[in-house]
């Protein structure tokens, strides 16, 4: 920890997490005192997270002063996370998955490039270069942070848009506080609207229902074999990972490892009988929990908003447009192809968190839903493996389409 610059004060990895275990803790203290935020289904991390960062946005307008987070620890957490979905993950779901996962696919697809057409139109429409709509599209979007700083210096050479990465970043972060606080309350109006209930009376995925917490099932061991087998997946996944690279292909470390985990709990099991095995235990879902908190809490603590105030304008403005046209995606296309009953309530709210913010944030707002209406375990399959994945291979194209035009 130390000072920079007289006024930005930098924390370490440490303190950094410290701090992140508080604002998950805030989180959760407010949401559980608030019935708004519970009826609405607003995770808690969000809660903690907005909170936290607007404290720091009172820090810097009145003292002048910053706070520099260090977020090594909060990627670690990402990695985990998703490991924990792939231990959770039996061949028989992702197969009963199979035309689901087809159909939301497709969705997903056609939304991108329906993003990008509303960003490349408003943009235009505003006097901007296309190329700023392409940025406040899927690049940002459903993009998150890593796609907009990856595409800012092309956009900024080829359009002469000189602040693309000021707004880039600046549209993730706000994509991502949005879609934090609209999958909820769109999964809430679904739910109450269609009269849906949850059709799996089995465990979550992940997190532990709320009126399920008594614990009893967790102990020391079965907590640190879990622990053990995460540990091990993330290795091999990162060795397979380095293989993929090898071959020219790029992937999230994240997608890695939760291939390796989906291998390992289809195969050694079956092979071992007998052998412990965290899949469905209560304290995997503990962990895919708190690792998931982390994540969104620290990644919410640590946004810069006095930044995003800078880039007002043309970027609410696009920013506005997208927001109408992904809800009206959700309600009137998203919901009716996936079944219009309690599971596609729930992708309706991932779909929210990765149209217009980042995968992680569409687990946490299924997870809210979750957690209060019951399981839906094939959304939690079918949203990494689309959000994680297919976005960014698609994303890729689109957005060298869009800017050529």
């Amino acid at each position: 920890m130390e000072i920079v610059d007289g006024n930005i004060l930098q924390l370490d990895d440490f303190v950094t997490l410290t701090l992140g275990i508080i604002v998950l803790f805030v989180g959760i203290k407010i949401t559980g005192q608030v019935t708004f935020l519970q009826k609405y289904n607003i995770p808690e991390p969000v809660t903690g997270g907005i909170v936290a960062s607007t404290l720091g946005l009172i820090a810097y307008l009145v003292f002048g002063f910053e706070v520099e987070f260090s977020l090594y620890a909060r990627d670690i957490f990402l990695i985990y996370f998703f490991t924990t979905i792939g231990i959770n993950a039996r061949f028989a779901q992702l197969l009963a998955g199979g035309k689901p996962l087809v159909i939301f696919l497709g969705l997903t697809l056609t939304y991108l490039a329906l993003q990008d057409t509303v960003g490349f139109m408003a943009a235009t429409a505003m006097g901007q270069p296309g190329g700023v709509g392409v940025l406040v599209g899927s690049a940002s979007l459903a993009g998150g942070h890593g796609t907009a700083i990856a595409w800012a210096p092309t956009i900024a050479e080829q359009q002469g848009v000189a602040n693309a990465l000021e707004i880039g970043v600046a549209a993730a972060t706000i994509g991502l506080v949005i879609a934090s606080l609209l999958g909820g309350p769109i999964a809430q109006f679904l739910l109450s609207r269609y009269k849906l209930e949850s059709e799996n009376k089995g465990d979550l995925l992940v997190g532990i229902e709320r009126d399920k917490q008594d614990g009893t099932s967790i102990t020391h061991l079965n907590l640190m074999g879990a622990i053990l087998v995460i540990h091990i997946a993330m290795i091999l996944g990162f060795v397979l990972n380095e293989i993929i690279a090898g071959f020219g292909l790029k992937l999230p470390l994240f997608v890695s490892c939760m291939m390796v985990a989906i291998l390992m709990t289809n195969t050694i099991p079956a092979l071992f009988k007998g052998t412990a095995w965290p899949t469905g235990s209560k304290a995997l879902a503990l962990i895919s929990d708190f690792s998931l908190g982390l994540f969104i809490a620290m990644s919410l603590m640590g946004m810069q908003l006095w930044e995003v105030a800078g880039l007002a304008g043309p970027l609410f403005g696009i920013l506005a447009a997208q927001v109408f046209v992904a809800v009206l995606f959700i309600l009137f296309v998203v919901f009716p192809l996936m079944g219009k009953n309690y599971f596609a309530a729930v992708l309706s709210a991932g779909f929210a968190g990765f149209g217009l913010g980042a995968t992680p944030t569409a687990i946490a707002n299924m997870s809210a839903v979750t957690k209060t209406h019951g399981a839906a375990p094939t959304a939690f399959i079918i949203v990494p493996l689309v959000g994680a994945f297919f976005v960014d291979v698609a994303n890729a194209f689109l957005i060298q389409f869009f800017l050529s035009l």
